[in-house]
């Protein structure tokens, strides 16, 4: 697979797309979301705008051999390498897109906006470190 040239435009994108998702599909209902599915939908589509902008900042896939999977594990080694305290934010992260949103479908709109914003904080991270 190619490498992305604007993987932080890219990343921007996927997590734009949460939240219109959010917005148009998911129906907020006071403290809450009303359709699972759209949460879900777009705590995936946010994780992936976190390992897109992380892949083009850490460059793990260039070190994995051909049929290796990256392990959350390889992000953590890799950030903790360029700026420890990124770990926190990483870890909220896959804690809250990945596995509360992502899987579990939680619909309370903080739970969601607290992960759409730390989504954007570790893509702002990443695009004051990313190298052309």
């Amino acid at each position: 697979m190619a490498e992305l040239k604007q993987p932080i435009r890219e990343a921007e994108r996927y997590l734009q797309n949460a939240r219109d998702m959010l917005s148009e599909k998911a129906g907020k209902d006071g403290d809450y979301y009303s359709d699972k599915k759209y949460v879900k939908l777009a705590g995936h589509a946010a994780w992936c705008g976190v390992l897109v902008a992380l892949n083009g900042v850490l460059g793990i896939k260039t070190n994995l051999k051909r049929s290796q999977r990256v392990d959350f594990k390889d992000y953590q080694e890799a950030i903790s390498k360029i700026d420890n305290k990124m770990n926190r934010p990483l870890l909220n992260s896959y804690e809250t897109l990945h596995k509360t949103l992502g899987y579990d479908g939680n619909l309370r709109y903080k739970v969601v906006q607290a992960g759409l914003d730390e989504a954007q904080n570790i893509i702002d991270w990443a695009g004051k470190h990313y190298q052309n």
